[in-house]
């Protein structure tokens, strides 16, 4: 495993305490060409590229074998045609307010997505973010949907829980009716920013998984226009997918007050362990090879907040201590030892492990969420929350693990962990 600091790559470790278009046909009009970089996902022609799909969960259709799945998007077809067209004097995209939404054949993991949209008075849309609810668009001036957040404006994640970030706008953007709306949307794992009209209305926030509270938006999935209630128009519907690096800049972005870098990326102050077991290559923590160990901070712990970016080798195993005593395998006599490891180490190793072994779990004891690393030999971004008994885990801008580690009593191999309890201790790599 690699592990990076200073300008490009860090790991922080908070104090003591957690803070908190295209040429068409001549009957129809010319689309605008997208943007460098992107794509356009509307042709101004014809419906290519696109099938129908209802609200319902991505995961269990994505997961159909390759027949059983077109044949469900061929089955989509006639009530897309009922209900979408092309509007040969605009080139516009149009619904009439029903049927099935606009899903698009192709399926994206982080993206920056860029769509114009005009609706009329009482319609009631939204934009799902890889199969899932979504981007809202309604009518702001809908008095009886007031009681519902219609007042606040659209460009809010309305699916996400009461209270959660980004469930309201923080702005109200939306422009007259018979004029047009502009959105960006970027998605970078779960966590979702939006501008209306060039202003932020969303900031960042964690995008609710609106089929399964217990789990996390999937990794990969279409983006689908929902429609109902009333005609919508969509335009310039641009595309750009978003590589390992942009994402792990825009989540790295600015630490902010009590932050600190516990590795300076040039040497091994400030830790201590089996020091002569790893190496510092291009800023970078790099075990050698057949060596190991736990290196750890020579401070202590209580409640903190690590951000860090880690590189595996395909069937790498590394892991991070949690509240380590400085002696003894951290798995068992520190709080935990939060797994680092390939998501696809089993084939590639051809080891079966336990789901409780898998990236970001607390190891042996409670399972993570997998799929959601970005390809070996790219660099991950990853945020870890410890506050008393509990841990979370953030990987590429999605939660896969968050857990009260004092209420686990089943253990794998049924080897208790005697230091899960643990209220402070050193931080490492393992």
């Amino acid at each position: 495993m690699n592990l990076r600091s200073l300008a490009l790559p860090f790991l922080a470790v908070a104090g003591l305490a957690l803070l908190p278009g295209c040429q068409t046909g001549s009957q129809f009009a010319q689309v605008e060409n997208p943007p460098p970089g992107f794509s356009a996902l509307f042709n101004g022609t014809d419906l290519a590229g696109w099938w129908g799909a209802d609200t319902e969960d991505p995961r269990q259709y994505l997961a159909l074998p390759a027949e059983a799945f077109q044949k469900k998007m061929v089955a989509s077809l006639p009530d897309i045609s009922r209900h979408w067209s092309v509007d040969r004097a605009t080139g516009d995209l149009v619904n009439d307010g029903h049927g099935l939404f606009l899903t698009t054949d192709k399926s994206y993991g982080d993206f920056e997505l860029l769509v114009d949209y005009k609706t009329v008075p009482r319609a009631d849309s939204g934009i799902y973010l890889r199969g899932c609810p979504q981007v809202q668009i309604w009518d702001s001036t809908e008095t009886d949907k007031f009681s519902l957040g219609a007042d606040k404006g659209s460009g809010g994640l309305w699916n996400n829980h009461a209270g959660a970030p980004g469930k309201d706008p923080l702005v109200k953007a939306d422009r007259p009716f018979g004029e047009w709306n502009h959105f960006r949307i970027i998605m970078v794992g779960s966590r979702v920013w939006v501008w209306l009209n060039g202003q932020q209305t969303v900031d960042g926030a964690i995008m609710d998984n609106y089929y399964d509270a217990k789990l996390p938006v999937p990794p990969r999935g279409p983006i689908q226009l929902q429609t109902h209630g009333g005609e919508i128009r969509w335009r310039r519907v641009f595309i750009r997918e978003i590589g390992s690096d942009e994402a792990d800049a825009r989540l790295r972005g600015t630490d902010p007050d009590g932050f600190k870098f516990v590795f300076n990326g040039t040497d091994f102050t400030g830790w201590a362990g089996p020091l002569d077991n790893y190496q510092i290559k291009e800023h970078a923590v790099m075990c050698l090879p057949n060596k190991g160990g736990t290196i750890y901070t020579q401070a202590e712990y209580t409640n903190f907040v690590a951000r860090l970016e880690f590189k595996l080798p395909p069937g790498g195993n590394n892991g991070l201590a949690i509240r380590y005593p400085g002696t003894g395998d951290t798995a068992y006599v520190g709080m935990c030892e939060c797994q680092v490891l390939d998501d696809n180490y089993e084939q590639a190793t051809g080891q079966k492990i336990d789901p409780r072994q898998a990236h970001g779990s607390a190891y042996g004891m409670v399972a993570a969420q997998r799929g959601y690393q970005h390809p070996i030999g790219d660099w991950n971004y990853e945020e870890v929350t410890v506050t008393g008994s509990t841990i979370k885990v953030e990987l590429n801008g999605t939660v896969i693990l968050d857990a009260d580690l004092s209420q686990v009593d089943t253990f794998m191999d049924d080897k208790k962990h005697p230091g899960k309890d643990r209220t402070s201790g050193h931080f490492g790599y393992a």
